[in-house]
């Protein structure tokens, strides 16, 4: 443990306890309305919110437990349990770790060593929770608890603590800032470099370098998706990456990024055309744009979700162009593969109130026959007005003609 972190006043990542107290409550008053005696939960994103862990091992089990009423655990890898006692606070979360002979067996799991752990709480027959339509929750792992807790009631409680993320608190915002400026560094970057003869992928190693580096003393982290970046007739495709071709004069490229700060993401798109784009490309810029920006006039405190969606529909309905629904989602803290909550979707049947403190990607791209085109915003929602958008780069398609 690092010298001093015991009393320290706030954690490694410069959040105060008392941060995550509110945060703790909240998760077990939505607990107890579920039912549920205690939450296992398996989400990095979620485990971070919850207690501050960062580290690259959420390629194995590990989770962070919440009992309804005892101390909450963090659990996970043995060799892991260093990083817990890094990033977690020992007052406010207790460390527990199960050992390697567990990793990758074919003969037994790391769930029935939490199963166990559970037991020696009193919590063999309680009605545990589990984030079942999770990254990180097996099939095998469900069916290895289950069998592990014959007398438990295993429940089914997907995006419980995501729900209590929805509105950022003031160091989450400042955290998403952060992130904003080095959005804009990289988006930025990719724009001017940009040009014809330029391999995809030493493009995308400058924007990948350029995002770690960050913006002054504002590191950045690593983003939990990879630089999105197809061109031409590939750009229909909304998630390809790179290879090692050329750019070309005639194609569109559509860049979808991210800064990265202490694992918040703030999703940026822009779109960049080399040569002179055809009327139907302007055509589909003028569009995007126009709906983004009516968009975001209902992106106020009070409206729905849908009313967000309806307003870029009605617009490309009147432009003639047929589109997916769904054209946004809400953002904030997170690890791969995404960067997305996974609650509120910016569709016409999600009817969720936005209320100041939500935050989005608002992302009207159009995904079409032989190409494609994005421009997108990042947007928070405030007390008043309009969203504010969280990046400012001109909302067009540029043009590198000659």
């Amino acid at each position: 443990m690092p010298t001093g972190f015991r009393h320290a006043k706030c954690r490694p990542n410069g959040l105060f306890p008392a941060e995550y107290a509110g945060r703790l409550t909240a998760v077990r008053t939505a607990m107890a309305k579920a039912g549920l005696d205690v939450l296992v939960v398996t989400d990095p994103s979620n485990q971070n919110w919850l207690t501050g862990y960062d580290g690259w091992s959420f390629y194995v089990h590990q989770a962070v437990v919440i009992p309804l009423e005892r101390k909450p655990f963090w659990w996970g890898r043995r060799q892991d349990a260093n990083g817990a006692q890094r990033t977690v606070d020992p007052d406010a979360t207790d460390i527990e770790f199960y050992l390697d002979h567990y990793v990758q067996s074919t003969v037994r799991h790391p769930m029935q060593d939490l199963a166990a752990k559970l037991r020696d709480r009193g919590l063999g027959t309680a009605c545990v929770g589990v984030e079942m339509d999770n990254y990180y929750f097996s099939a095998k792992a469900y069916t290895s608890l289950v069998d592990a807790l014959p007398h438990a009631k295993v429940r089914d409680a997907t995006a419980l603590v995501n729900w209590q993320r929805a509105i950022k608190s003031p160091a989450e915002i400042e955290f998403m800032r952060r992130a904003a400026r080095i959005s804009e560094k990289i988006t930025n970057l990719a724009i001017d470099r940009a040009a014809p003869g330029v391999r995809k992928n030493d493009l995308a190693a400058e924007i990948m370098a350029a995002g770690i580096a960050g913006v002054d003393d504002i590191w950045g982290d690593y983003p939990a998706i990879v630089p999105l970046m197809p061109s031409g007739a590939s750009a229909a495709a909304p998630h390809l990456t790179w290879n090692g071709e050329a750019m070309q004069t005639g194609e569109v490229t559509f860049f979808e990024l991210s800064g990265c700060y202490r694992r918040y993401h703030v999703p940026l798109s822009r779109s960049v055309f080399l040569g002179k784009p055809p009327a139907y490309i302007l055509n589909g810029e003028a569009a995007l744009v126009d709906g983004l920006e009516s968009g975001l006039e209902q992106a106020r405190a009070g409206n729905r979700t849908c009313d967000i969606a309806n307003a870029l529909g009605d617009v490309m309905e009147r432009a003639g162009i047929e589109r997916g629904a769904r054209c946004g989602y809400a953002i904030g803290l997170s690890y791969p593969p995404d960067w997305g909550e996974r609650t509120m979707s910016l569709r016409p049947e999600d009817e969720t109130v936005l209320q100041p403190g939500m935050t989005f990607h608002f992302m009207p791209g159009l995904w079409m026959d032989g190409w494609g085109l994005e421009i997108t915003e990042s947007i928070l929602i405030t007390e008043d007005g309009p969203a504010e958008t969280f990046c400012s780069i001109p909302r067009k398609l540029f043009i590198k003609d000659g």
